[in-house]
């Protein structure tokens, strides 16, 4: 361990056993502050309204029709209390701390910042299409900052599309299983640039003060074009203070994207609050990203990064790291601290803007801190419910009331609708196999959704 107190890295280091040898070796790595100041965003329109067409591009709605509900009122210690180390996902929690979302939805989000993907695909070399990846695959976990809410379980055989033409993809889910929970995607490019796929089954556990997310299942990005396969696992997502205290969160964990053509590597950290660093093997490193997970990331070559650090320690010895000597105490009535607002990352002269997270609509702490893309998830059109399948969550009657600030209509047992979509035909747009470039368990796509012959799919809700 070194002497620098840090928190919440996110470093990458792009590695390759066959790498040409034109990038310098060095050693890296990342200190990247969450900013925890949402106030500075631009304002996009008044509550409720509908900004008309415009070039022909359907505009999606700008707020909620209700405001979120307080959580003032429910206790969730009386029903966390008993399981303490256990796995959540078989526990009914009330409906105020849901988000009106279904966690098919919730998956959804990935797409907010598609751009990358199609900026990886015209981009000719491998690195440059890596540093793109990656950008994506942070962006991915960026809109959960703030979002304590938990989306709603997804019935079995519940389902969810997502079709934008002005950002140039299509989007299916399935909840593919109910016990264990199961959700299995498939995205593709209208201009035939990529598929991105996988499925996801998140372990939850509880912790006396904290609520712990971990990821289960490969993400997989192919760049048809290069005829190049990505694969990653998300981080480690952490709820603190869940019975006393100010709510946050926190992604932890390391992130390994590989390129399977190449054999390029991107080594993504994303350190835990409150834990010093520690350095990472060395291995030949071509690229250097760093910042913060909610705001932006930023690349330069490795032997500026290593210089620029050199330099920044040695004007920096005096600080020194302070640890709380309370900070073992375990008790559910200590709340976890907050982390230390930092306003913005410290550009390192020489780098490059990878990416930087949309501003949030001004009213977003009133909408469960959802972004302009999640806002219009649950949007419901007239005359759609004519093309969707009677499984797609807008239908959902308990959501769609909790969107609209009927909590009476929203109370529906979550067990109890799982039971229901056990009506629903196991697979009806995925099946069980094995991910062709890891070889690991995976859910596939059996396609032919989006030809909309609907007829056999039950009325689960």
């Amino acid at each position: 361990m070194n002497g620098e107190e840090e928190f919440f890295d996110a470093v990458s280091g792009f590695d390759s056993d066959n790498s040409s040898g034109e990038f310098s070796e060095a050693h890296q790595k990342v200190t990247g502050m969450i900013d925890l100041d949402t106030s500075k965003n631009n304002r996009i329109g008044k509550v409720g309204e509908r900004p008309s067409q415009e070039n022909g591009i359907q505009k999606h709605r700008t707020s909620l029709p209700a405001p979120m509900f307080s959580r003032s009122d429910f206790s969730v210690w009386t029903i966390l209390k008993k399981c303490v180390g256990l796995e959540l996902s078989k526990i009914t929690m009330p409906i105020a701390f849901n988000e009106p979302l279904s966690f098919l939805q919730r998956i959804t989000e990935y797409m907010e910042h598609v751009y990358l993907i199609h900026r990886a695909s015209c981009q000719p070399q491998p690195l440059e299409r890596m540093q793109s990846v990656a950008a994506f695959a942070v962006s991915a976990v960026a809109s959960q900052w703030e979002r304590t809410g938990k989306p709603f379980n997804p019935l079995l055989g519940e389902t969810y599309e997502l079709v934008r033409e002005d950002l140039g993809f299509r989007f299916i889910s399935e909840q593919v299983s109910h016990h264990p929970p199961i959700s299995a995607f498939h995205s593709e490019g209208l201009n035939h640039d990529f598929l991105f796929h996988g499925s996801i089954y998140p372990k939850l556990k509880f912790w006396g003060k904290s609520v712990e997310a971990e990821p289960r299942g490969t993400i997989t990005l192919e760049l048809l074009k290069h005829n190049e396969a990505y694969t990653w696992t998300n981080p480690t997502c952490c709820v603190h203070n869940v019975i006393i205290g100010k709510l946050w969160i926190e992604q932890y964990g390391t992130v390994e994207i590989l390129n399977h053509r190449t054999g390029h590597k991107c080594v993504l950290h994303f350190k835990p609050c409150g834990l010093f660093g520690k350095e990472l093997h060395k291995q030949k490193k071509l690229f250097v990203i760093y910042g913060k997970w909610t705001e932006c990331l930023w690349g330069i070559d490795p032997v500026s990064y290593e210089s620029f650090k050199k330099q920044e320690r040695r004007g920096d010895h005096l600080r020194k790291a302070k640890l709380d000597d309370s900070s073992g105490k375990a008790d559910s009535d200590v709340a976890d601290d907050v982390p230390v607002t930092q306003e913005t990352v410290q550009v390192i002269p020489g780098s490059k803007l990878l990416w930087r997270i949309n501003t949030r609509p001004p009213n977003s702490a009133q909408m469960y801190n959802f972004t302009s893309f999640t806002v219009s998830l649950n949007e419901l059109e007239t005359g759609m419910e004519k093309t969707l399948p009677p499984t797609d969550c807008r239908l959902r009657p308990d959501i769609r009331g909790m969107e609209n600030g009927n909590m009476g209509a929203s109370l529906q047992s979550e067990e109890g609708a799982g039971a229901r979509g056990a009506l629903a035909r196991v697979g009806e747009w995925f099946y069980p196999g094995n991910n062709p470039y890891t070889g690991t368990p995976d859910w596939l796509y059996a396609g032919d959704y989006f030809e909309r012959n609907f007829s056999d799919c039950p009325d689960i809700y």
